[in-house]
């Protein structure tokens, strides 16, 4: 099984920067994907970003150049680097992850096997 736990959101500018983290416990060593998606009030989950096995990121046309997504498979975590953020930006994000999809894609992270429950709000205003 996996547990993730989003951390890291806040209350910033447009132009302003945040950087998101998530801690991924997993009782095995399988390999995994690990993204994040957002969810406005009132609206459907939309994905972010998504880092595959073999370390490579993809992203959403809305938050290319601006997001940057890492993995540190030793620590098992997963952050979300956020630059030069926009209103549309605000919303709630969770972090995903899954040991069956290793290669997905972006619009994959909403569906992925293990989602975080809490998240964490980001505020752009």
């Amino acid at each position: 099984d996996v547990q993730l736990v989003e951390s890291g959101g806040g209350s910033v500018q447009a132009g302003g920067s945040l950087r998101l983290s998530c801690a991924v416990s997993v009782s095995s060593a399988n390999d995994y994907c690990l993204g994040w998606f957002r969810q406005r009030s009132g609206e459907e989950r939309e994905g972010v970003a998504v880092i595959d096995v073999d370390g490579v990121p993809k992203y959403a046309e809305s938050v290319k150049g601006r997001f940057t997504i890492s993995k540190d498979t030793s620590q098992h975590s997963t952050s979300l680097q956020m630059d030069n953020l926009k209103p549309e930006d605000a919303a709630m994000y969770y972090c995903a992850a899954s040991t069956w999809i290793v290669y997905p894609d972006v619009d994959d992270v909403p569906r992925l096997t293990y989602r975080g429950n809490q998240g964490t709000q980001v505020t752009v205003s």
